[in-house]
């Protein structure tokens, strides 16, 4: 029998878990718990050790040392599988979806009831529907997963882990590529499942999700435990104190003296591939950022892209300084200085088995390579060293994989690429997804900083409060078009949702 000094009985308790990988002490002496029915924010900065810890509870990794109980029995979790059966589930922020297959067959796969070796698609339809009912999920079983949106197929693999009696279920970044009313819809799912006793780990940077849905907090900074916050202690500022252990630099859009108005971008009545019956025109002065907003699927990425020129300009032309850029060449975008760091920075912006060194070489090899195309690894390795210590990118040496690094540290090689050249129009598209409050910090003084140079910048970006503090004016689209552009003096959510959703900028 349990007496009043016994410590709490908690559905996940992990102490003292311990972790190395070479070269790196991911995770020093960790504790983390959870109790039946509650949601447990985990932050921290990129690299302070939460996916680590998540990864020792999915079966991914095996902790160095430290003791894991479930339901107060101590366990080993050796494999996925084995998570699988002692009830925990993990949502990963790349989602484990195929989208040639229809829903069931995606929370089923690998677990589908056969009758003479054939896979009855019948009661597999029959044993999701209640799981998706229990999400709000209003769609067939039957619906191919191509056909959701992304909101939808984060549901599925919510779906997923409920079908193999998920009790403690971790998300990891589950709203970065959300709309706000899927956003919205998915907090309201998570406070749904703690009602009905189901545990959440739930780790975001955006922390205003976090005060919206956690009933704790719980906090590691560079491997190890920096705090814990109850719900009435839950605050941005004590959030963020407790992530970085410093003060942030706040960056905001005060740069209107140092914009030139006789230099810098424009674009006339490009097409994109994407929206054919549209035309996007506009200019971004020489030292001016220009943030770029819309929903998603707005056409602000394919803009983007169609810019760059990779992706096919069905008409209109693109100008640096006057001059006018060969259309749909990369090449030809890249000698005139428009450089692009792309929204999915792993699949196009780097090649993640590459160590730092070859990716901050990769656009400009000519530089580092004699007459008759052989590199000069010394050189590279130098060019390398100084982004490395002008951006503060957090790596062993130049020589480490990129895959080893940190999110936001992964998003600093990308610019240290484009940063070892000469920019004139530098476009961000999502900046700041998946980055913790300090690399954003960073991120956000190195555009002004680079402003403040003359350099033009396109930020795009599904962040309101990003778009607002540092843009120096924002251009809104909606369904490829740009429906308006606002000044600072206009910069409000309601304004810029307003045009959003295809309101007019007279009204």
């Amino acid at each position: 029998m349990k007496t009043e000094l016994e410590k709490p009985s908690f559905a996940l308790s992990m102490r003292g878990v311990n972790k190395t990988f070479p070269g790196v002490k991911a995770l020093t002496s960790v504790d983390f718990d959870i109790s039946k029915g509650e949601v447990v924010a985990l932050i921290g900065e990129n690299g302070a050790g939460k996916s680590t810890l998540m990864n020792i509870l999915g079966g991914v990794h095996q902790p160095d040392s430290g003791e894991i109980k479930v339901n107060d029995k101590i366990v080993t979790i050796k494999s996925v599988s084995q998570a699988d059966s002692l009830g925990i589930g993990f949502v990963h922020q790349e989602l484990n979806i195929l989208d040639n297959l229809d829903v069931s067959a995606n929370v089923y796969l690998g677990r589908e009831p056969r009758k003479l070796g054939i896979i009855q698609k019948n009661i597999i339809a029959e044993k999701t529907n209640p799981f998706l009912k229990v999400l709000g999920l209003d769609i067939s079983p039957d619906t191919p997963v191509a056909k959701l949106s992304i909101g939808q197929q984060q549901l599925v693999e919510i779906a997923k882990a409920l079908s193999k009696e998920a009790k403690i279920i971790i998300m990891d970044e589950p709203t970065s590529s959300l709309t706000l009313s899927e956003t919205d819809k998915l907090l309201n799912v998570i406070s749904d499942l703690r009602d009905k006793g189901i545990s959440i780990i739930y780790i975001s940077h955006r922390l205003g999700e976090v005060s919206a849905c956690a009933d704790r907090v719980v906090a590691l900074r560079d491997g190890e435990n920096a705090g814990v916050l109850a719900k009435d202690e839950i605050t941005h500022n004590r959030m963020v104190s407790l992530m970085v252990g410093r003060e942030l630099e706040r960056t905001t859009n005060t740069n209107g003296s140092k914009i030139d108005q006789s230099k810098g971008f424009e674009t006339k009545d490009i097409i994109t591939s994407t929206y054919p019956n549209n035309k996007v025109s506009f200019k971004i002065s020489s030292g001016e950022i220009l943030g770029m907003a819309g929903l998603v699927g707005a056409g602000r990425s394919e803009v983007a892209q169609t810019i760059f020129g990779v992706d096919p300009n069905l008409g209109g032309s693109v100008y640096i300084d006057g001059k006018e850029i060969k259309r749909g060449s990369a090449k030809a975008s890249i000698n005139s200085g428009i450089y692009l760091a792309p929204e999915d920075r792993k699949r196009t912006g780097l090649i993640t088995q590459f160590d730092v060194s070859m990716n901050v070489s990769l656009a400009s090899l000519e530089k580092h390579s004699n007459g008759l195309g052989i590199i000069n690894n010394e050189s590279e390795k130098i060019t390398a060293n100084q982004q490395i210590e002008k951006l503060n990118i957090k790596t062993p040496s130049a020589e480490t994989p990129v895959i080893n690094l940190s999110g936001g540290n992964q998003q600093k090689v990308v610019l240290g690429k484009w940063l070892s050249m000469n920019p004139k129009l530098l476009i961000f598209d999502e900046p700041t997804r998946g980055i913790d409050v300090g690399a954003k910090a960073e991120i956000y003084k190195l555009m002004r900083q680079l402003a403040d140079k003359g350099v033009a910048i396109l930020m795009i970006s599904s962040d309101m409060e990003e778009v607002i503090g540092i843009s120096d004016r924002i251009a809104v689209m909606h369904e490829g078009k740009i429906t308006g552009i606002l000044g600072r003096n206009e910069f409000t959510e309601e304004n810029i949702m307003h045009l959003a959703v295809g309101g007019s900028s007279e009204s």
